[in-house]
């Protein structure tokens, strides 16, 4: 095997022409740690904002710094201390900080679940992060109970897709935005009241909400005090800043996803069968990687963005 690989790197903060393929050395796994032979990444919101520097508080990085934060693939190599899974095993899972857009990474053994029969590399990688995420989110502020009025903003994303599913199995009454375009796909994952962002503002038919997953952020977040109910709360996950952007009176609270191998393995295992939808919108080759991050940031879009690393 090589000692150098190809990954998908920023050098220094900056727009689309910061992100370049480059050789990278292959890591050393350590305690406790797996080297996957990755076949397919997620391409999430994180990656751009990364890009940017607009995370740079919540998660400093020395540059340069390899971006992407799940996989899919296949056991190349196991540290000390590994019981779970053995060389040629088929694994999934969120990093818990960035390096999946490379050919090889080194993961902890916790942060990864057996990737179920009937799911492919493609399909594989773009559950981990997101599936996890809207599970946490959706429970971040306390349990989910019967007829609570649960509002998800960017419901047709990777994220908003699964908390739609999770509230609606909760018991939970679900109002989603969406653009027009992924308004359908919304509904089919059981929301109640699905509202055209582009062509109506959702204050003026949303109110005396319970709990706001804000998947978008920004001036959507601002919008969404003005739907809560008394003791309504907003879990964010898009803008580090909410805690200064909370109006008096008003209870939000920001949220980070942490990687979680067991709940990983068991969201994978009903979607494989069919319980719980998961979909890509788009897959692109590792040489897209650069403007596929960029189309994250501009462009709406309706499920999941995968990489195939042998496209």
């Amino acid at each position: 095997m090589s000692i150098t690989q190809r990954a998908v790197l920023i050098k220094e903060y900056g727009g689309a022409d910061a992100v370049e393929v480059a050789e990278v050395a292959i890591p050393q796994v350590g305690q406790d740690q797996v080297l996957v032979r990755v076949r397919a990444a997620g391409v999430n919101g994180l990656d751009w904002k990364v890009r940017e520097g607009y995370v740079r508080d919540a998660f400093p990085l020395p540059l340069p710094a390899v971006l992407g934060i799940e996989l899919a693939g296949v056991v190349e190599a196991i540290g000390p201390g590994v019981t779970r899974f053995r060389v040629g095993d088929r694994v999934m899972g969120a990093l818990g900080g960035l390096g999946a857009y490379a050919e090889f990474v080194a993961v902890n053994e916790a942060n990864l679940a057996r990737t179920p029969e009937g799911l492919d590399d493609v399909h594989a990688a773009a559950i981990p992060v997101a599936a996890t995420a809207a599970w946490q989110s959706l429970h971040h502020a306390g349990p989910v109970s019967q007829g609570q009025r649960i509002l998800v903003q960017g419901a047709a994303g990777g994220l908003g897709g699964y908390a739609v599913q999770y509230a609606k199995r909760a018991g939970a009454e679900v109002f989603a935005t969406v653009a027009k375009a992924g308004q359908e796909y919304v509904r089919s994952l059981g929301a109640d009241h699905v509202i055209d962002y582009q062509s109506q503002r959702f204050e003026d038919s949303v109110r005396d909400i319970d709990l706001v997953l804000d998947y978008v952020g920004g001036e959507v977040l601002d919008r969404s005090w003005q739907v809560l109910a008394q003791n309504g709360v907003i879990v964010g996950t898009s803008s580090p800043d909410i805690l200064a952007r909370i109006p008096a009176g008003r209870r939000g609270l920001w949220f980070m996803s942490k990687p979680d191998g067991l709940l990983l393995e068991k969201l994978a295992i009903e979607i494989a069968s069919g319980t719980l939808k998961s979909k890509i919108g788009e897959v692109v080759g590792f040489a897209d990687i650069p403007l596929a991050i960029e189309r994250y940031r501009t462009a709406p879009r309706i499920g999941k963005v995968v990489v195939d690393f042998l496209r």
